[in-house]
């Protein structure tokens, strides 16, 4: 799988997402639920498609993630990699971003996360994708470092189930919060899937990291 992204306009992530779990150990990692791989990540030209129309956030919540990316990557080595994000959660709406492992969402509240928005540096772009309740995995949206990628509905009160996540190089890692289970295990490659499919049950919280 190819591990960087060419600078080039019309730029592709570059990597094929595999139709099972395979190598990135989700399946043992999280032995109580099960996810169904969505298809192949599109190229970054194309990040605007998919299955279902994703509702950018609010100039205010980009703004937030931009600059939270920006403080991060300051504060660490100048190449160094950086993800940031902000949920959208039942009843609170878009919370603040947050960045490298902390957690966005909440738990021991019963809320659902409804959305998700990513911004990343030194990793090359991002791509995500969301299973969505009556939806299934609404189609992958992807965007090069410094820009915001959004999954997700907000407005329909529709159930975040699943969410997968793929980085332009190196490896990504996550943890979801999920109704029943509680925090799931841990995973890490690229791409990385987390949460589950075909139980109806809400993601609640989530967890990234570079």
């Amino acid at each position: 799988m190819k591990k960087t992204m060419s600078k080039t306009a019309g730029v592709v992530l570059g990597l094929a997402l595999a139709g099972t779990l395979g190598a990135t150990g989700v399946a043992e990692a999280q032995a109580q639920p099960s996810i169904q791989a969505p298809a192949a990540a599109p190229a970054i030209s194309t990040a605007g498609a998919g299955s279902s129309a994703v509702e950018a956030p609010p100039a205010s919540v980009v703004a937030d993630l931009k600059a939270a990316t920006s403080r991060a990557r300051a504060s660490l080595l100048p190449n160094a990699r950086v993800i940031c994000y902000a949920a959208h959660v039942q009843d609170i709406g878009w919370q603040s971003a947050v960045c490298d492992g902390s957690v966005a969402g909440t738990t021991g509240q019963s809320r659902r996360m409804e959305a998700l928005a990513i911004s990343t540096s030194g990793v090359g772009g991002v791509c995500a994708d969301a299973h969505l309740a009556d939806i299934g995995w609404q189609g992958w949206r992807c965007g090069g470092d410094g820009t915001v990628v959004t999954v997700g509905t907000t407005g329909q009160s529709r159930r975040m189930e699943a969410l997968g996540v793929q980085v332009g190089s190196g490896s990504v890692g996550a943890q979801a919060h999920v109704e029943g289970y509680g925090w799931l295990g841990s995973v890490s490659g690229n791409p990385v899937y987390v949460g589950t499919t075909g139980q109806s049950r809400r993601m609640e919280a989530v967890r990234i990291w570079v």
